[in-house]
């Protein structure tokens, strides 16, 4: 406990050094009741009659079933293994993943997604900008740059992996592709866990959530699909006109003056974004729900975008979710 009030590096005084030393220490105590704690070498109690099945983190020695990870004992059916609380990203096919673009070499580019290996988006595996399935040409390959460009921030899927242990990507949804507008955050990777969505529209606030399985978090302003930019407007600007052979032709296309975030969005960004920086340093898990609630005490404590990461607002947000679990056990 005091390693973690240390890691916050926080101006914390007496009253509230006390006051996130005993919450912490309640959450610590709760989480211990409700799982099974094991550290190396601790014996698993198991029942051998049910032929179970030893998983990740498991050995056997001696006829028994013994840890090698510490970690967390997690059963599904007769499977038995060990969870690490805190682990590096391990891949896994179909994880919703957001990097950053760090080279463009012959049609491929290359990510940067918090692993131990960089991972490969190949040009066969997105969707062309002109939205047409065909093979990709030499005229495409010299056009890569068009598309994506280095320092560029793009959600994808895990596709597969190569022989170098290196990750396959693909984007060929609308839902994937570059992402604007926004900021890009860093977490421990063992905070996100895998859900059925990882991609969230949180519409009170007009911001793109996207909880990458790598640990990287985009808070964004509100796109209706990533890399889709000839909006309804755009369409408008466009004066077109067919000549005597019946040939349409593209006259004049207007530009469209450059867009800016509304300033109540991007007081929104920064809100959710200072959310996931607090749960992050408290070493909470990082869910919608948790994300929302936190913006949402923030909103009703009157507290200030740049306060969220004061030391009160942390004791708070501590003390909330000890509340929160406490009345979860009495309904249960």
């Amino acid at each position: 406990m005091t390693t973690m009030l240390r890691e916050l590096q926080l101006s914390l005084n007496q009253t509230q050094r006390v006051r996130l030393q005993s919450a912490l220490q309640t959450l610590q105590e709760m989480s211990s009741l409700a799982s099974t704690i094991t550290v190396v070498a601790d014996t698993i109690p198991v029942n051998h009659e049910d032929s179970i099945l030893k998983g990740h983190g498991t050995s056997d020695l001696n006829g028994e079933v013994v840890a090698t990870l510490c970690g967390v004992v997690e059963r599904i059916n007769k499977l038995v293994y060990v969870r690490a609380q805190r682990a590096r990203y391990k891949p896994e096919v179909g994880d919703i993943i957001v990097g950053r673009v760090i080279e463009i070499a012959p049609k491929r580019w290359r990510l940067e997604i918090n692993f131990s290996q960089d991972a490969v988006l190949m040009l066969s595996s997105m969707n062309l900008p002109d939205g047409i399935q065909r093979r990709r040409t030499a005229v495409d390959e010299l056009n890569m740059r068009s598309i994506f460009e280095e320092n560029d921030v793009i959600c994808a899927e895990v596709r597969g992996f190569q022989h170098d242990g290196s990750l396959h990507l693909q984007a060929r949804s609308q839902k994937y592709g570059k992402l604007e507008r926004g900021m890009l955050l860093t977490v421990p990777a063992y905070l996100v866990k895998r859900r059925k969505q990882h991609l969230h529209h949180l519409e009170q606030y007009g911001v793109d959530l996207i909880l990458g399985c790598n640990g990287f978090i985009w808070v964004g302003e509100h796109v209706n699909s990533h890399g889709e930019n000839d909006s309804a407007a755009n369409r408008e600007n466009r004066e077109d006109t067919v000549n005597k052979s019946g040939e349409l032709q593209v006259i004049q296309e207007v530009q469209e003056p450059e867009r800016t975030t509304p300033l109540e969005v991007r007081q929104h960004i920064c809100r959710v974004a200072n959310s996931v920086r607090l749960l992050s340093a408290l070493g909470f898990n990082l869910t919608v729900e948790f994300i929302i609630d936190t913006v949402e005490a923030s909103i009703s404590s009157n507290t200030d975008i740049k306060d969220m990461l004061a030391a009160e607002f942390y004791v708070q947000i501590a003390e909330r979710e000890v509340q929160r679990r406490v009345s979860l056990s009495r309904k249960h």
